[in-house]
């Protein structure tokens, strides 16, 4: 089992920059893929991001390369999105999600799916205004 709890989200002018956290506890996780996902209203849940814990291998979504970076510090057992240059289009809830994984393969082709994490925080809230 694992529990995991998002902070960091907040409201900034487009072009800033947040650092969202999500601290795991429960499990150590040392093979999982975790991720970030967003949901704005009347939208689907998007995959964002995602890091397979066992290689610290990244994936991102397309809208957000270059600008957001995943990474995770195994001491403190807590998954991080950094997010630059912030758009409009990036406002939504943002949940942290993770699920025990052991094929890189695997997650390269299942990460964006909502349906394939177990584990799910509660989300925080990112506004970016223009």
């Amino acid at each position: 089992q694992v529990h995991l709890v998002e902070s960091g989200g907040g409201s900034v002018q487009a072009g800033g920059s947040l650092r969202l956290s999500c601290a795991a506890s429960g499990s150590t996780c040392n093979y999982c893929s975790m991720a970030w996902f967003r949901q704005a209203p009347g939208k689907e849940r998007e995959g964002v991001a995602a890091l397979y814990t066992g290689s610290s291998t990244t994936y991102y979504t397309d809208s957000v390369k270059g600008r957001f970076t995943i990474s995770r510090d195994s001491a403190k057992n807590t998954l991080y999105l950094q997010m630059n240059s912030l758009k409009p289009d990036d406002t939504a809830m943002y949940y942290c999600a993770a699920v025990p994984a052991y094929s890189a393969r695997e997650i390269a082709a299942m990460w964006g799916k909502a349906s394939y994490f177990r584990f799910w925080g509660q989300g925080t809230q990112v506004t970016v205004s223009s």
